[in-house]
């Protein structure tokens, strides 16, 4: 049945004009707002198949990149609380991703501009839905990154984030991992990030920092220190002899990156250190 091809691109022949459009074989529809061309009774047409709210199964002469079974990227054009988040594929049809395919945060879900990778598939009802690729599918399409990309600059999309870390997919098709501790804050699926390689695997994929170099980092980690101790009265229970587990647990920074933006701090008399503890100055 052609019920079946929804999501697919077809070649059909024409059946009969219509005042909205053209009646193509097997009762598909083709409006006149979903092609530019003028078309004759039996003529063949190239179509994409998809339902319209009815239930009828619409043509369009607008062939999308991404089908089902063919992946390809598709970016954010509505994000719906508790649904999910509408991708143009490339035709007026614009297509759901349910939530059931996103984060379970809704914080890092994509915003509009973000970009998925992602195919076709239906829900129980036979609808499209658009489905993010899996780490499968990166893993199979991804390219081997070569050494000589150690501490070179990247561009990727994330393509799946968690508290762990982010995993991206760069521009040129590497794929790459940012633990938790080498970004600021979590980004959203979906979200260009710019890094740098810090390490090259055998496997040929990356590990990525998204942090500046630590000569540039003193000045952004001593502003989240300032920031935490005005939130909690200007004293917090840390110091430059603190475990390292709790300054990464409280600032998502290594200790020595702490102890850095600390004597920053301190050489600035900003904050002053007693007993284990860190507090603001008196200014």
């Amino acid at each position: 049945m052609i019920h079946t091809k929804i999501g697919t691109i077809q070649t059909l022949h024409v059946v009969r004009k219509i005042d909205t459009g053209y009646v193509l074989e097997h009762d598909v529809l083709l409006h006149h707002n979903e092609t530019d061309k003028e078309l004759e009774p039996d003529q063949e047409v190239t179509v994409f198949l998809y339902q319209d709210k009815k239930g009828q199964t619409i043509a369009t002469t607008q062939l999308p990149a991404i089908q089902m079974d063919t992946y390809g990227w598709a970016e954010v054009t509505e994000v719906i609380p508790n649904l999910g988040v509408f991708v143009n594929i490339g035709t007026t049809k614009e297509i759901l991703v349910s939530k059931d395919d996103l984060p379970l945060f809704e914080n890092v879900w994509p915003q509009k501009e973000d970009k998925l990778y992602a195919t076709l598939g239906k829900d129980q009802k036979g609808r499209l839905l658009a489905i993010p690729a899996t780490e499968g599918v990166f893993m199979r399409e991804r390219e081997y990154a070569p050494f000589e990309l150690l501490h070179q600059p990247v561009t990727g999309r994330v393509y799946h984030t968690s508290r762990e870390g982010s995993a991206i997919f760069t521009e040129e098709q590497y794929r790459g991992f940012v633990h938790h501790s080498e970004r600021i804050e979590e980004p959203r699926l979906g979200e260009l990030v710019k890094g740098r390689v810090i390490e090259v695997k055998d496997d040929g994929t990356i590990n990525v920092s998204l942090r500046p170099f630590k000569t540039h980092s003193i000045g952004p980690d001593a502003e989240v220190i300032l920031k935490h101790l005005e939130e909690n009265g200007g004293e917090i229970p840390l110091s430059d002899q603190s475990d390292p587990e709790d300054i990464r647990g409280t600032f998502n920074i290594s200790k020595a990156a702490f102890k850095r933006a600390l004597g920053k701090l301190m050489k600035e008399g900003k904050v002053e250190q007693r007993n284990g503890k860190t507090y603001l100055t008196k200014q």
